[in-house]
């Protein structure tokens, strides 16, 4: 009896302490020997999955803009968006860090991993992958929990999103994201999805890169029934455009840059005011359901 008990707590602290693996947005494996306890966090949005997981108590250090939620203001700073100092995240002793595929310091990434620190890379393309990222974190973190139920919170309210929305009438979409040059969203982009979940049309969703540039010309021939931008500003250089859809019915709507610019758990937030915008242009073009 005493040798089963004995062989049963072995076999348990085997399964303790058994690795934990992943894989992260650039499609490499994470392996841990044991759940991470000192993260640094290299991108402002990696900061909330983070703390969306229930590991926020496990973060060490960030980056510059790392302010949601309240906690993540305090953390100490080792960069900013075009890089970071890597002798500031190796003073953090992290057995843990979350980088981001499209960021500005790929050298100094690398640099981290021939020095033994295991690396996340973040990469979501679409509103679906911010929940599963929050799945990976928790693991990784072992707040495994935790991170369920906030991803399937989040999913549950997409979902809802679309289910509400998805199928009213279609609304074409101009999706600015600066007036000069003119940069918009294709379908490359998880905005598009987030537009397609509020059953709304992107005009340019078949332009080859996710952030194109576009032309005065091109956006007045797409004919938008809606332009949306992050400051009414960005907005005034339509209005003498008195022929566009969006103009004359007056469907010109400004959506906080931060509500869908960070792909973290409060994407959904910023999907539910956009839904809300595109369901305003349905009134006064005088459209109805499908």
């Amino acid at each position: 009896m005493r040798r089963a008990l004995l062989l049963s707590a072995w076999l348990l602290a085997g399964a303790a302490q058994a690795a934990i693996s992943v894989e992260d947005g650039a499609g490499q494996t994470v392996t841990l020997a044991r759940p991470a306890q000192r993260i640094v966090s290299l991108v402002p949005h990696a900061t909330e999955l983070l703390f969306a997981a229930g590991a926020g108590d496990k973060v060490v250090a960030a980056v510059d803009y790392s302010d949601h939620p309240e906690a993540a203001k305090k953390l100490p700073r080792v960069g900013g968006y075009t890089g970071f100092s890597l002798e500031a995240v190796m003073r953090q002793r992290p057995d843990l860090v979350v980088a981001w595929r499209d960021g500005g310091a790929a050298r100094e990434v690398e640099r981290l991993k021939r020095l033994g620190v295991p690396v996340f890379v973040s990469h979501p393309l679409q509103p679906g992958d911010v929940a599963l990222e929050i799945g990976k974190l928790g693991r990784l973190a072992g707040t495994e929990a935790a991170a369920e139920r906030a991803a399937l919170q989040y999913r549950q309210r997409l979902a809802a999103l679309q289910q509400r929305y998805g199928g009213r009438a279609p609304v074409r979409v101009f999706y600015q994201l600066s007036p000069s040059p003119i940069f918009t969203v294709s379908g490359k982009s998880y905005i598009d999805a987030l537009i397609r979940a509020c059953g709304g049309v992107n005009v340019f969703a078949d332009l080859p890169v996710p952030a194109p540039q576009v032309s005065t010309a091109s956006v007045v021939a797409a004919q938008p029934q809606a332009i949306i931008a992050a400051d009414g500003a960005a907005l005034d250089m339509w209005r003498r455009w008195k022929a566009l859809p969006a103009v004359a019915s007056g469907a010109l709507f400004t959506l906080s840059d931060d509500a869908v610019s960070i792909p973290g758990p409060r994407l959904v937030d910023g999907a539910a005011a956009l839904c809300g915008r595109l369901d305003e242009a349905r009134q006064r073009l005088g459209l109805t359901a499908r």
